[in-house]
């Protein structure tokens, strides 16, 4: 190896190590589908979310994430009557206390979406991409539940040009640059959600899958093969006024993944009106992050965050960095932001 890094993260993949295999995210509170398949088709509208996260800049090596989003519902339904959110009158707040006493939940309806997702880590890069469908149900007046799941393709490549090897032609890996070829994936969600709270349970990976040098064929010790394990998220948030224009969302996030530690999120989202809002998140042992959105209109919203890890990566990282930008498609009632939770 080059780098010491590239080593201990090769290592971790190919010896099976369990740790988080899927990508961090930061900004999932502002993308709830990237995480959670039974958001497809959750507004009336298509909701188009790009993202970009250099984590541990800095560091070589370091995890590089991308990744694009389209989901909406498969048919627009008319709701009893026109939104005011896209109206931003002086004084009262249109999206205040008021708006959200007499909030009603949205007919049954079914969403569909895509992901396209690369995912980068020193000479290892996954790539898939999954298709999802949801179904949404009122259970009363203000609560819906719905449920979802994606399938989809996925690739573990490694470019070997970036190894170092005592002997030449190593006939492990410099031979071939893939690890696996395309193998199935599948994720699945549920969500139950009303005007002030949502809980949330999703896992992705739901089949594991072995990843191996050259597709399998050598055979040898253990350090040749790993394995992609199920990952299982569970949320929840609750909203609640502090006056009527700034809203403060608290939630968090629980992490479990297979032979690992769980993990959690704490997060707090403060939102003024419909048209910009902060947040701050701790995930534990780990680090802290600051965020900043921003809807610029009823078509584009944009949001930034920073990650500061407290781990003793903190002597070679500079921090994460993450951007989103989305864009709201066929948007017929000019929602500023989600009329659902």
């Amino acid at each position: 190896m080059k780098r010491l890094p590239l080593l201990l993260l090769l290592l971790a993949w190919s010896a099976g190590s369990y740790a988080q295999q899927q990508p961090h995210y930061t900004q999932y509170v502002l993308n709830t589908f990237i995480i959670n398949p039974a958001v497809a088709g959750i507004e009336n509208y298509w909701d188009v979310k790009a993202s970009h996260r250099h984590q541990w800049t800095g560091l070589n090596g370091a995890p590089v994430t991308s990744y694009l989003t389209i989901h909406g519902p498969l048919r627009k339904s008319d709701y009893p009557e026109a939104s005011i959110t896209g109206l931003t009158p002086p004084g009262e707040n249109p999206r205040g206390r008021a708006y959200w006493q007499q909030y009603t939940t949205p007919p049954a309806h079914a969403g569909v979406g895509l992901t396209i997702l690369n995912d980068k880590t020193g000479p290892l890069n996954r790539f898939s991409i999954t298709g999802t469908y949801a179904h949404h149900i009122p259970i009363s007046a203000r609560t819906s539940v719905s449920a979802g799941i994606s399938v989809g393709m996925q690739q573990m490549s490694l470019d070997a040009s970036k190894l170092d090897f005592e002997q030449a032609g190593d006939p492990v890996i410099a031979a071939s640059t893939l690890l696996n070829k395309w193998r199935p994936e599948v994720n699945a969600g549920i969500m139950l959600y009303s005007s002030s709270y949502y809980i949330s349970a999703a896992v992705q990976n739901i089949i594991p899958q072995g990843i191996a040098y050259d597709n399998g064929k050598v055979v040898g010790d253990s350090l040749y093969r790993g394995k992609l394990v199920p990952h299982l998220f569970v949320s929840g948030g609750y909203r609640a006024f502090i006056n009527d224009d700034l809203s403060v969302l608290p939630s968090v996030m629980v992490r479990m993944i297979t032979a690992a530690p769980v993990s959690f999120d704490l997060n707090a989202k403060f939102q003024y009106r419909d048209r910009m809002w902060v947040g701050a998140s701790y995930r534990i042992q780990d680090g802290y992050a600051a965020m900043l959105g921003l809807n610029i209109n009823s078509t584009i919203n944009i949001g930034y965050s920073y990650d500061y890890t407290t781990s003793s990566l903190n002597t070679v990282s500079k921090g994460t960095h993450e951007i989103l930008i989305g864009f709201l498609i066929g948007n017929r009632y000019g929602d500023l932001c989600p009329r659902n939770f």
